[in-house]
């Protein structure tokens, strides 16, 4: 039975003898300050009526309810000007009244104060991992006030996709291990800290998971056994889309964390790295219907999230509800958050987490033109941003090689990782599909081009590098859910020890595993990804869903900048090298000719003899060649690249290409010879002694370098 919830709280008539209000403008969705007071704009669809309510800062109970007049509507929008609220003294909520019919999908109760989705700061976690600072029973409050800043001649630096080596970080994980050494441990702050380690990497931009406002303490857990507090240490469960995560905010800093997080953007821009957020639009932090009510279940629950005919959430997220991300009124308000984010923080480019959720229609089946994708695609204030999808949902819905792209999308791709890490490991058939991933993955995106494909072994969900070369099997035990959570299909190898060893023999093979994967991705079409802390070989002691785990599992720890630096070393070099050669980052797929009549085609494919074409079995070998004649399409001169791979468990001896008359191969790297001569820098690799033929390790990888 349906029943209609009605406001009680005091009427506007009374409450205007706190303040003057006037019809507001419903085109500023939000709180905007004007020269006459506050603007507050919401919509709800299904609502009868709305009320503001307004704390002083610090105070538990409301200071003023404000009932939004009828003639204050504009169509779904309730909109009131507040004339001369001081926005340094409150702040704000709001309640709504309608049908109490969860199984026609309303679910308004206006006893509930609720946060509004437009809010660019909120509170309630201003410190990480301590409890809400907000008196009452109102923890999530909308900030009205948005400090100013100074962004000099700042600007998005809009690099080329196939340019971009991305480098995921995680923000409190990155710095807050004690052996950072940074005055701000954990924050915004202390991550520009370490922004000469990231120049020294060579990295040119960060993805960060995710930095909308969450909450640490949902579905929090004590480890009886150590008394350690488990937490939402990741983050994928949105509290508010426009607002930074405050608890990654230095204390003291006098700007607060809207301010703290933009010195970081600007500091990133002048170094020349570009920063994409990890953006988390398939679900919200309210759960299912037992979860609670923060925000979007109150404000219109029908609206914002995909439902059942009984009136329950599809839970295509895996976490409780599915954003109804293709009603028009949800699109605007996702076009409006990046366009908030692109503009106010000058962000380059944004990674969808489980974006095929995203291309749901409201009844729940998957759209082949999704409004969304394309409005994204589309849209004027967005061109040149970064658009990349994690093209799957947690209901099978698999969209590698095929998303929605409108000309415009990228991919994390799959595939890419799955398959070479079967090679990595020395799994027999894997060498045709091997191919196709290097080359950019030219069967899964023929008319798009390699920069369609973001390459990667590694990310926060899974194993990092080292144990990935260290570990059979997960060991999830810390996460206390008896290890059943986490992938099972890890596609990984331990050299034949499980974890930790004394074994030198063992050790060595590791090593040069991590630098054999790493120089895979780097000499990979595409665009490469690595995890933070894999450059140094960081463990999660075989952990490979560390998603509650705000400890030594997850932190970067920077002790092993020294302990493996010939593995750090040896990342700083690859990526110098993809950097500067520009035959390793095509716009465009190969064509395998000599269409500018140059005596070389752009790439050619060998096996350990150099016979163009041998790549139809299911051996261990593989090499190929780029022509420096054809970098950038031509358009660029380059020296020709051969890089071989031998995941064979013997040696083997690999013919070489002929070169142009002149030419001789030098050795940039060679995995199979210990560090130092495992590789070196720019400009000083040796002349190979032989230039016919070459002997590879077992287990190893070489580039050379034609000139």
């Amino acid at each position: 039975m349906m029943t209609t919830a009605t406001l009680t709280a005091p009427t506007a008539q009374t409450q205007q003898n706190k303040f003057n209000i006037a019809p507001g403008d419903p085109l500023m969705l939000g709180a905007t300050v004007t020269s006459q007071g506050v603007n507050f704009a919401i919509f709800s669809f299904n609502a009868d009526g709305c009320m503001l309510v307004l704390f002083k800062k610090g105070e538990a109970d409301p200071y003023a309810e404000i009932e939004f007049p009828q003639n204050y509507r504009t169509g779904a929008v309730f909109a009131m000007l507040v004339e001369g609220l001081n926005p340094d003294e409150f702040d704000y909520g709001y309640r709504f009244s309608g049908p109490d019919a969860p199984d026609a999908g309303h679910r308004f109760n206006p006893e509930k104060i609720l946060l509004d989705p437009y809010a660019k700061r909120i509170t309630g976690r201003g410190k990480w991992n301590v409890p809400g600072d907000q008196p009452g029973v109102f923890p999530h409050r909308g900030l009205i006030d948005v400090p100013d800043f100074d962004w000099g001649d700042d600007h998005p630096l809009d690099m080329p996709m196939e340019d971009l080596i991305i480098y995921e970080a995680h923000v409190r994980g990155f710095t807050a291990h004690p052996s950072s050494d940074v005055e701000h441990p954990g924050t915004y702050a202390g991550m520009m800290e370490k922004i000469p380690y990231l120049k020294s990497l060579g990295v040119n931009c960060v993805e960060l998971l995710p930095i909308f406002d969450f909450d640490e303490f949902e579905n929090s857990r004590k480890n009886e056994e150590t008394g350690e507090l488990l937490l939402n240490y990741w983050g994928y469960s949105t509290v508010s889309f426009f607002a930074p995560k405050a608890g990654f905010a230095a204390s003291g800093w006098q700007a607060g964390e809207v301010n703290e997080l933009k010195q970081l953007i600007k500091a990133l821009h002048e170094n020349g790295i570009e920063i994409v957020l990890d953006v988390v639009f398939n679900h919200t932090a309210e759960g299912n219907e037992n979860g609670p009510t923060i925000s979007f279940r109150g404000v219109d629950n029908q609206t914002f999230y995909i439902l059942t005919p009984e009136g329950y959430y599809y839970n295509f997220s895996g976490t409780g509800n599915t954003l109804n991300s293709n009603h028009p009124a949800v699109i605007n308000f996702i076009v409006d958050c990046l366009r908030y984010w692109r503009t106010a923080y000058h962000i380059d480019g944004f990674r969808f987490d489980l974006a095929s959720a995203l291309t749901r229609a409201e009844d729940g089946m998957p759209l082949s033109d999704p409004p969304l994708m394309k409005m994204l695609a589309r849209d004027p204030v967005l061109a040149n941003i970064k658009l990349i999808a994690e093209p799957w949902d947690a209901d099978g819905l698999y969209h590698v090689g095929s998303f929605p792209s409108y000309g415009r999308w990228s991919e994390w791709n799959g595939k890419y990782r799955d398959i070479i890490r079967k090679y990595l490991k020395g799994e027999a058939g894997q060498v045709e599909e091997a191919i196709q991933r290097m080359e950019g993955s030219p069967d899964l995106y023929p008319d798009r081009g390699p920069i369609v494909s973001v390459n990667f072994l590694t990310a926060h969900d899974g194993f990092t590098l080292n144990d990935m070369v260290s570990y059979n099997e997960k060991h999830n035990d810390a996460n206390l859910e008896d290890n059943k959570d986490g992938h099972n299909e890890n596609e990984s190898w331990n050299c034949g020890v499980e974890g930790p060893t004394d074994d030198p023999a063992i050790n060595a093979l590791r090593r040069r595993q991590i630098k054999n994967a790493i120089t895979m991705l780097l000499v990979s079409q595409g665009v490469p990804m690595l995890l933070m802390g894999d450059e140094v070989a960081r463990t999660q002691y075989g952990n490979n869903n560390g998603y509650c785990q705000d400890n030594e599992i997850s932190w970067f720890d920077w002790s092993l900048t020294e302990t493996n630096g010939d593995i750090l070393r040896y990342f700083q070099q690859m990526i110098a090298f993809r950097l500067a050669h520009p035959v390793l980052r095509s716009g465009y797929h190969f064509r395998f000719e000599d269409y500018n009549n140059v005596g070389q085609p752009d790439m050619q494919w060998f096996s350990t003899e150099a016979l163009a074409g041998d790549q139809a079995d299911a051996r261990l070998t593989l090499a190929f060649m780029l022509s420096g004649a054809y970098a950038k399409g031509g358009l660029e001169q380059d020296d020709s690249v051969f890089a071989a791979f031998n995941m064979h468990w013997e040696d083997q001896v690999f013919k070489l290409p002929a070169l142009p008359k002149g030419q001789a191969w030098y050795v940039f790297a060679n995995t199979g010879v210990d560090a130092p001569e495992d590789i070196h820098e720019l400009g000083k690799e040796p002349k190979l002694s032989a230039q016919k033929k070459m002997k590879l390790k077992s287990r190893s990888v070489v580039v050379l370098v034609g000139r």
